[in-house]
């Protein structure tokens, strides 16, 4: 439910709500806006009506909240919301672009290609030491390792770094090292490590997983969020479909979707959404047309040397020229890079 206090309502009025919302039981939540306070309520919604808010002197209505995913949906939260990584504010006017290999290789190797991705302009650096691969024979990471060799360079380049989390028990670790964490397409509705996170307190860019509808992404991101940890990005990086062309189906429509039901901030992976060198640059350039927030984007210093995703990998000359041509189309749109 969300409470909409009178313009005249004060600071005290809204405290004494909250607390009365507090004591019943349920969640409370203050949405502070330009001209007035909503507050919100989450949980058993009789128990709320027993409290007759809609009767308080300082409130003007109580509304529900139609949609079951509520803390992330925009009928609670009409502001888009501006989550922060390194110094970066994801959500603004300004697009944010990450780029790095897909997994940490080693200091040298990963030292290259986050050199090409600073000099570029991009704003962070992307780097999986903890690896779920469909194939047990795969490279499965440098765990703890690898999460040393991120921060490192990291430090070094004065970029800010984000690294995939795949269980709870690695929570602690990653949250020590890392500026964000990212839950992969398979841990998307890995709901003890969504409760984990939402206790944690660097913000999470969420995956879309790749048969999961936008509904299914949403109610993920209220996991996370209802947890107290407000700081959720969601990504869409493509689902399975019967196409063959592509890795994935990259479904741009779920941004729409997604900017319209919820005030979280949007990323595009197109690296995943296509896994075809050649794809990802024009996929770049179409989420931010269609209102993307960022986009998160595999580059290596040399793909074909790479332990994983080599053949969706940008060259070090690609990732620039991707970087410069999402300029102009930052500009068209009304971003700056």
């Amino acid at each position: 439910m969300i409470i909409i206090l009178r313009p005249s309502a004060s600071q005290a009025d809204a405290d004494q709500i909250l607390q009365r919302i507090s004591d019943c039981g349920l969640k409370p939540l203050c949405l502070p806006g330009t001209e007035r306070v909503v507050l919100g309520a989450l949980g058993d919604e009789r128990k709320l009506g027993a409290l007759h808010l809609e009767s308080h002197p300082a409130v003007e209505r109580v509304d529900a909240v139609l949609a079951p995913y509520k803390a992330v949906s925009r009928e609670m939260h009409s502001a888009s919301s501006v989550v922060t990584i390194g110094d970066f504010p994801v959500g603004s006017d300004r697009f944010f672009i990450v780029g790095g290999p897909c997994a940490v290789e080693g200091l040298d190797p990963l030292r290259l290609s986050a050199k090409v991705v600073k000099s570029s302009g991009a704003h962070a650096l992307r780097g999986g030491a903890f690896k779920p691969r469909t194939s047990p024979y795969s490279f499965q990471g440098m765990g703890i390792e690898g999460l040393k060799v991120l921060r490192q360079v990291s430090d070094e380049l004065s970029l800010p770094c984000i690294t995939e989390v795949v269980e709870v028990a690695d929570v602690e670790a990653v949250e020590s090292y890392a500026d964000a964490f990212q839950v992969g397409a398979r841990n998307m509705q890995n709901f003890r490590l969504l409760t984990a996170l939402g206790k944690a307190t660097k913000p999470v860019i969420l995956k879309r997983g790749m048969a999961a509808s936008v509904e299914d992404l949403l109610m993920a991101a209220e996991y996370i969020v209802s947890e107290g940890n407000q700081n959720v990005i969601l990504c869409e990086r493509g689902i399975r479909t019967f196409e063959k062309g592509t890795r994935n189906t990259l479904d741009l429509s779920a941004v729409c979707q997604l900017k319209k039901l919820s005030h979280l901030p949007v990323l595009v992976d197109p690296s995943h959404g296509t896994g075809v060198r050649e794809y990802v640059t024009p996929m770049a350039c179409a989420a931010i047309a269609c209102g993307a927030d960022g986009v998160l984007v595999e580059t290596h210093h040399c793909p074909q040397e790479a332990f994983s995703d080599g053949a969706q990998s940008l060259l070090p000359a690609q990732f620039e020229a991707m970087v410069n041509q999402l300029k102009a189309f930052a500009d068209a749109a009304g971003r700056v890079i």
